[in-house]
């Protein structure tokens, strides 16, 4: 079984959150519970780093769509970063890059929401 881990950095108003490993099933709880707690705390503006994300199954990708109204309708939004192209075909596929913004690197994921 591969492991699943969420680090969790918080910059001003921006939540980072890096993961590393497989977002399948049966680690899914553990990206919710992050972004629920985020929310709970009115934290709405958030990147995720995927640079060391090896795999995500439908069940990751349904994550994501599960916290975005809530968290667009408070004004703010997820944004994606560092994805390989591995992981960004299955993003791709599912027509992910229409709902939500994916940059190349953090940086220009976090300049997003200083933007007015």
């Amino acid at each position: 079984m591969e492991g699943f881990e969420i680090e969790h950095v918080g910059q001003n108003d921006i939540d980072i959150l890096y993961v590393k490993g497989y977002l399948d099933a049966h680690t899914a709880p553990d990206l919710e519970n992050m972004l629920q707690s985020l929310t709970d705390k009115n934290r709405f503006k958030i990147v995720v780093n995927f640079e060391e994300l090896n795999y995500i199954s439908s069940a990751g990708l349904g994550v994501f769509m599960g916290y975005i109204e809530l968290i667009r309708a408070n004004k703010g939004d997820i944004k994606l970063s560092n994805m390989s192209p591995k992981i960004f075909r299955v993003f791709d596929l599912l027509g992910f890059p229409a709902l939500y913004q994916i940059f190349d690197g953090e940086t220009e994921a976090k300049a997003k929401f200083t933007e007015a």
